[in-house]
């Protein structure tokens, strides 16, 4: 019996309009629809995608609850595994969103992880946060043979510190609560002049400014880009 594939789509940053027209073709195509969610609340990656939703497609939530520990999200996204495999297996294609791109950071990849193994499986990547975010402040990520460092803003100040001593540009991810810690470290290292705040990138309550004028609350997927040198591309 031939086999349902499984698609992973790239939903972008948050405006529908940055979606590729085969990740919403894919989508509106699909009589089986899986996404993330955080327990009790609805899932940024399906309202991205909403409009290109079937009214007839079945959906698959999993809902991961936001506590410190991977055994709690293991355990969601093994039980949509398995939800998601008995409609391959019966031969129904699957499409499950993901914010941003599934590969960069991406939720997509614990599913990917439990299935490419047994299954066809198809990923439709898409705009990155990051790229958002530059676009937002009309500056070039790097150019020619600039090193950029990708860096959770999670890591601890030794090892960021390390990180950024060796590139000529960096993207700090997932913020938060560690924004202000991120800030005075910065500050020390004397970047502060030369990074940038973004929160909710493409979408109309977007915030891009100097991160000397960031607010000490920001969203956990908020960003820092940091140009630790003057503009050479002109």
């Amino acid at each position: 019996m031939t086999t349902g594939t499984l698609y992973g789509i790239g939903t972008g940053p948050g405006d529908p309009e940055l979606v590729t027209r085969k990740a919403w073709r894919i989508t509106s195509e699909a009589g089986v629809i899986a996404y993330p969610a955080p327990e009790g609340g609805e899932s940024f990656a399906r309202s991205i995608m909403a409009e290109a939703i079937r009214p007839d497609a079945e959906e698959i939530i999993m809902a991961v609850p936001m506590v410190a520990g991977r055994a709690p999200a293991q355990a969601i996204y093994d039980n949509g595994a398995e939800q998601i495999a008995e409609h391959l297996t019966a031969g129904r294609d699957v499409v499950v969103l993901c914010e941003g791109d599934p590969l960069f950071y991406g939720s997509f990849m614990y599913i990917l992880a439990r299935l490419r193994d047994d299954f066809t499986t198809r990923i439709i990547p898409g705009v990155t946060s990051m790229t958002a975010a530059a676009a937002s402040h009309n500056h070039a990520l790097v150019a020619r043979n600039d090193i950029l460092t990708v860096l959770p803003g999670t890591l601890d100040d030794t090892v960021l510190e390390q990180r950024l001593a060796g590139c000529d540009a960096a993207v700090i991810m997932k913020i938060g609560r560690h924004l202000p810690r991120l800030k005075a470290l910065l500050r020390r290292l004397g970047l502060a002049g030369r990074a940038f705040y973004t929160s909710h990138a493409s979408l109309a309550h977007e915030q891009a400014v100097p991160l000397v004028d960031a607010p000490d609350e920001a969203p956990y997927f908020s960003i820092i880009i940091i140009y630790k040198g003057d503009d050479p591309w002109i």
